[in-house]
């Protein structure tokens, strides 16, 4: 029997503004790819302060038999590999940390500046995004002075990102890369960023404060010493209420690298055994107690928890919260 296909007016007229609402449509209607992110911004709320995560971009950095001192190419890559990245590179991100106390905005480490290539320098991107002024930023306080961290305190034409905010760094950071002894002695390695500390505080240094650690440099937030990175490598304890915060700087550089190898020391440590302690101790700390931390070189948002494995540290990352 033959199956017979009944068509009422109605189907015949929804059949025929369908084809002609089809060939209205453009040839090409598959979306074309934007190729870049959108601003990277995270909130967290630490007790009564807000807490922003700010990405500035990805360096990937090349690297040789010398970016550990005391492990070979060889282990490098292997660690890199067991991280899912390609050998010889070391893809190195940047987060800046914006902690918004309620009674004024303090912003930890400014950030590259776009200063080390084309996938920096989104961190005033993510400003906008965030809805925060750069103009209504009242303290910009420093871990230390390489350059993906204080570059960000001017654009690129040497003016003032932040012009009403007090600039904090730590004493011992600033008596040493501002010292002319030091310069004149330094390595053609070392001798650049000398030269970068002086382009970026020189003619504001009357207005830099300098802090010793242990005492708030701004309300609820304390500095710790973490030194051998650099010199005055600083560590930040965020607290409000009951809860607590342990901004780590660089002090594990790449976790996938320096949280599950502790006992390496990076080519960038000025005193690498002192980095070790420091990094223990700090990453001991915040396992045991079970806190929040953020590390300026994780993967964005770069906030998570410590847990202690084996010999090494695994950092775990938070989990994305909607609101």
């Amino acid at each position: 029997m033959k199956r017979i296909m009944l068509f009422t007016r109605r189907d015949l007229l929804a059949g025929s503004a369908a084809a002609v609402s089809t060939a209205a449509l453009p040839a090409a209607t598959a979306a074309q790819p934007a190729g870049r992110q959108t601003p990277g911004v995270y909130r967290i709320k630490l007790g009564s302060f807000e807490v922003t995560a700010l990405y500035d971009g990805t360096w990937f950095r090349k690297i040789d038999g010398k970016f550990v001192r005391n492990a070979s190419s060889a282990d490098v890559n292997r660690a890199l590999a067991d991280a899912f990245l390609p050998p010889n590179i070391v893809p190195t991100s940047f987060t800046a940390l914006l902690v918004d106390t309620g009674k004024g905005r303090v912003l930890i480490d400014a950030g590259t500046g776009g200063q080390l290539g084309p996938t920096t320098g989104y961190l005033g991107g993510a400003l906008a995004a965030a809805g925060v002024d750069p103009k209504r930023i009242g303290t910009v306080l420093v871990t230390h002075f390489h350059p993906d961290h204080i570059n960000g305190i001017r654009d690129k034409d040497g003016a003032k990102v932040f012009p009403n905010a007090e600039i904090k760094v730590p004493a011992r950071e600033w008596d040493y890369w501002m010292d002319d002894a030091r310069l004149s002695a330094a390595t053609d390695a070392a001798r650049p960023q000398f030269l970068n500390a002086r382009r970026i505080f020189r003619d504001i240094a009357g207005e830099v404060m300098r802090f010793e650690p242990g005492k708030e440099a701004a309300p609820g937030i304390v500095p710790l010493a973490a030194y051998g990175h650099t010199p005055g490598h600083t560590v930040y304890s965020i607290a409000s209420g009951r809860q607590s915060m342990l901004v780590l700087g660089d002090t594990t550089n790449h976790p996938w690298l320096f949280a599950r190898y502790p006992e390496w020391q990076g080519a960038f440590d000025v005193d690498g055994s002192m980095a070790v302690a420091a990094r223990k101790k700090l990453l001991d700390r915040a396992a045991a107690d079970r806190m929040l931390v953020h590390g300026y070189h994780f993967p964005f948002p770069a906030i998570g928890h410590i847990a202690k494995r084996g010999k090494g540290y695994e950092v775990v990352p938070t989990m994305w919260q909607p609101l």
